[in-house]
């Protein structure tokens, strides 16, 4: 739950020329030739459409074999509506067709002989979930995230841009990590180690209070997107999982955080938050999303419905300090699990798009079914629960169109359920397969 603050990693082995940022970031990440081949075995590479990085490579990624999913109820978490004794057929990386056997009947044939036939009798198939808020720093991470039935990923900040080279496998080793918008280094006063992530960073290693000032704030955000991030991530409190930390206390103010969300642009800004005032000042900036927001106002929920700002309240990351050893930790989940509830419930019933986040770090991942169990217990309806990992967190981080659902032309992303998600959120734990970019990546059926 957010409990790292740039903690030291192992660096690379020589100074990161600029050219090598990413190279040096696939090396922190653990990713090598005998990695990959350990994990996804005899698995095809697959190439994401138009996304592919390494210019310099003279290959071309071959497509995973196809794929045909039948019989089981296809579930669309946008309009609530389930086929039974459905089929999913996937090629190429994407949904090809989906339907009743009759309407699927066609593209079934014409791939005769050469799919792999995954048999969902008595299961219900779901597009593959989404969670909005992970630390993923190495393949361990992104293969732990991928048995947790997450597909598709926010990244919550890394510490030397592992997220920005996790985000290009999917191109070139499909099923090797989830599909990922990645944030880069966090905006945060004090950078530690994440200064030696780039050659540009060592004008803010004189700063004597820290990143703070606008300019600065401004400049490390642009560096970041140079490198490849995506989306922003930036603070307005301090860590609630720090036990020497206030999380009422505020680290940046609203004049901080417009520097940082203008900076950003089009790309967007996720602001880790818990104070009142702190969440407030964020939602006013122009932040895309509050992470955990534990004492957001009925005024600033107000505000938040009225400008789409999106909430990810990071259930079982902030319920969960209530069963620490330590005890500031239990004490502080103990009393903040009441207030995010209600805070989820009121956000819900205001019409703020509340998304589903895990705020997992590393290999110690939450299932992000868990998060959405979590949603409903919070007030939400199953559906509501699954649209939290589906289609309303494929609105947030831009992929509406490709994420979330299963429709002709989206994702080849899939998880298989015992149960029907649609009458308890509960069932989206009962996890026996999910499909990443077209390759099976967990079986248990």
């Amino acid at each position: 739950m957010c409990l790292h603050d740039h903690t030291s990693a192992v660096l690379p082995p020589a100074a990161v020329p600029r050219r090598g940022i990413l190279a040096g970031a696939a090396a922190l990440a653990g990713i090598s030739v005998a990695t990959l081949a350990a994990q996804l075995g005899s698995a095809p590479a697959a190439r994401a459409a138009g996304n592919a990085s390494g210019p310099g490579y003279p290959g071309r990624p071959a497509s995973p074999q196809p794929m045909i999913i039948e019989g089981g109820t296809i579930v669309d978490p946008k309009t609530g509506n389930a086929v039974q004794d459905g089929v999913l057929v996937l090629e190429g990386g994407k949904v090809t067709a989906v339907g009743t056997r009759e309407e699927t009947r066609r593209a079934v044939a014409a791939l005769a002989g050469r799919a792999r036939i995954v048999d969902a009798s008595g299961r219900w198939v779901l597009p593959g979930l989404i969670d909005v808020h992970v630390h993923a720093n190495a393949l361990s991470d992104a293969r732990a995230i991928l048995q947790g039935g997450a597909t598709s990923v926010r990244s919550g900040s890394s510490s030397f841009y592992q997220d920005v080279a996790l985000a290009a496998l999917p191109a070139w080793a499909a099923g090797a990590s989830p599909r990922m918008s990645p944030a880069g280094l966090f905006i945060s006063p004090d950078l530690g180690d994440s200064l030696l992530a780039d050659p540009d960073l060592a004008p803010l290693a004189s700063l004597a209070g820290g990143v703070t000032a606008p300019t600065d704030l401004a400049y490390l955000t642009r560096v970041n997107l140079k490198r490849g991030a995506q989306v922003i991530k930036t603070r307005a409190n301090p860590r609630a999982g720090l036990a020497e930390q206030d999380p009422r206390e505020l680290v940046y103010n609203h004049e901080q955080l417009s520097a940082v969300v203008q900076a950003a642009g089009k790309a967007g800004v996720l602001c880790h938050a818990y104070s009142a005032e702190g969440i407030d000042g964020a939602v006013r900036a122009g932040v895309r999303s509050i992470e955990h927001g534990v004492f957001v106002s009925e005024e600033t929920i107000s505000r938040m419905a009225r400008r789409g700002t999106y909430f990810t309240p990071t259930l079982d990351a902030i319920t969960s300090m209530a069963g620490s050893s330590n005890p500031i930790l239990a004490a502080r989940g103990t009393e903040y699990t009441p207030i995010i509830k209600a805070a989820v419930r009121a956000a819900h019933e205001a019409g703020v798009t509340v998304v589903a986040g895990t705020d997992s770090f590393g290999s110690d991942v939450t299932p992000i079914s868990t998060e959405a169990r979590l949603l409903a217990e919070a007030g939400l309806s199953p559906l509501d629960a699954l649209r939290a990992a589906t289609v309303n967190a494929a609105a947030l981080l831009g992929w509406s169109e490709s994420a979330g659902r299963l429709v002709r032309g989206s994702f080849a992303d899939a998880v298989i359920v015992d149960s029907d998600p649609l009458n308890s959120a509960s069932a989206l734990e009962e996890i026996r397969a999910v499909v990443a970019q077209g390759v099976l990546v967990r079986n248990d059926l």
